[in-house]
């Protein structure tokens, strides 16, 4: 192990790779805890490329273009967004499990949440939340306020670590640091708003044919996972949850973003409510988000919740990015080096989701068996599966 160290180290140092301060210290840290090869070679991948990424980010950086004024403003309302939003899920999460010891589970089909405080308490401070992040959407594209959500995933995983004994693993401290760096990258190199002077302009750009297509490609996909897998899977495979969430939170997006600005327009002085194009954007919006809160409260009930929130912002990042690119086309006047750097900047973000997922359950491990025990990995991991262990464990604490 240590010569396979010495030999990193020593090829490190002969690429002349660029480690600032913090991540040699990450880096060799995180390194020490390895328990094989296997992790200590993917740890170096990870630095590696993060490291080259910020070279490139340290070359161009003074060439690109300062950020305009609407996007400041939509980047204070996304980060104040993340925060409310991170926090709502802890508070649901109690109300959630209040429910479950007395009554019927939310994963089992059971409202009984809907008498927890706690769960109103966390679904305000969602909704406050949902209104910064709404208004968000009027000043930036959702190309640069969507992958802010990262740090809801930051709040939510230390919150979980404190609150509900969920505990995060020193990899996921990493994990959350990629987070915050893959986010600025992106906030740094964001394309500007697109001028629209009426809801109509983007009712043409969502009847173009490529965004109906991918309108109705999400659609079958989500009647499928609603009415075929959910039933037989929902339970035990967290993807059918988060996958329904995801692929219609890529819907709603668009069309939250198409009613933000019909409200900014019409503060603006131009009348936006008296087109019927602004209501049916609202109309998808509500439907979209019924659905997704109801899935949501599933999976959170069911499974994990540092696991669900970066699963559930990669996939939901992942679509709501694609379909601005169809919809907006947000880097129709970007060059390629700023779209390469901000697609750098994502793949960090999901470098660090990544580590905040994989190492959840040695969080777990370590602090239930001590420090100097060794835990064997599982062989299915809690994005596609729910072992019956871990259920029996959660439903114990619920009914203590």
């Amino acid at each position: 192990m240590c010569l396979c160290l010495s030999v990193l180290f020593i090829y490190i140092v002969y690429q002349k790779i660029r480690f600032n301060c913090l991540l040699m210290f990450l880096f060799c840290f995180c390194v020490s805890r390895c328990k094989n090869l296997f992790e200590v070679f993917g740890i170096f991948l990870l630095f590696q490329a993060d490291s080259s990424y910020l070279y490139i980010n340290k070359l161009y950086i003074a060439k690109m273009d300062q950020m305009s004024p609407d996007n400041i403003n939509g980047v204070i309302l996304a980060v104040s967004s993340s925060i409310f939003i991170g926090s709502s899920f802890i508070i649901k999460k109690k109300g959630l499990k209040k429910a479950g010891a007395s009554g019927v589970r939310a994963g089992e089909g059971g409202y009984g949440y809907l008498k927890e405080p706690w769960w109103w308490a966390g679904m305000i401070t969602m909704i406050v939340g949902e209104v910064a992040n709404f208004a968000a959407y009027a000043f930036a594209p959702a190309i640069l306020v969507t992958p802010l959500g990262a740090l809801s995933i930051i709040f939510s995983a230390v919150l979980a670590h404190f609150i509900l004994q969920e505990k995060l693993h020193m990899f996921g401290i990493l994990g959350c640091i990629l987070c915050v760096v893959g986010s600025t990258t992106i906030v740094l190199h964001a394309p500007h708003e697109q001028k629209i002077e009426s809801v109509k302009q983007i009712w043409q750009l969502a009847i173009e044919p490529g965004f109906l297509v991918y309108s109705a490609v999400i659609v079958v996909v989500v009647a499928i996972l609603i009415f075929y897998y959910e039933p037989r899977y929902g339970k035990t495979h967290m993807i059918v949850y988060v996958g329904i969430c995801s692929l219609m939170g890529s819907l709603t997006v668009m069309s939250v973003k198409a009613v933000a600005i019909a409200i900014k327009l019409t503060f603006s002085g131009t009348n936006q409510f008296k087109y019927f194009n602004t209501w049916i954007f609202i109309l998808v919006v509500a439907t979209c988000c019924l659905l997704q809160i109801n899935y949501l409260n599933k999976a959170l009930d069911t499974f994990n919740t540092a696991v669900i929130s970066p699963v559930y912002y990669v996939m939901f990042t992942t679509f709501t990015i694609i379909a601005s690119m169809i919809m907006f086309k947000d880097w129709a006047s970007q060059s390629g080096l700023k779209i390469a750097t901000e697609l750098c900047g994502f793949v960090t973000i999901l470098s660090g989701t990544f580590l905040l997922h994989k190492t959840k359950d040695m969080g777990n491990s370590a602090s239930g068996s001590g420090r100097g025990s060794v835990s064997m990995p599982t062989r299915d991991t809690p994005v596609f599966t729910n072992s019956g262990s871990g259920r029996s464990s959660s439903s114990d604490k619920v009914a203590s």
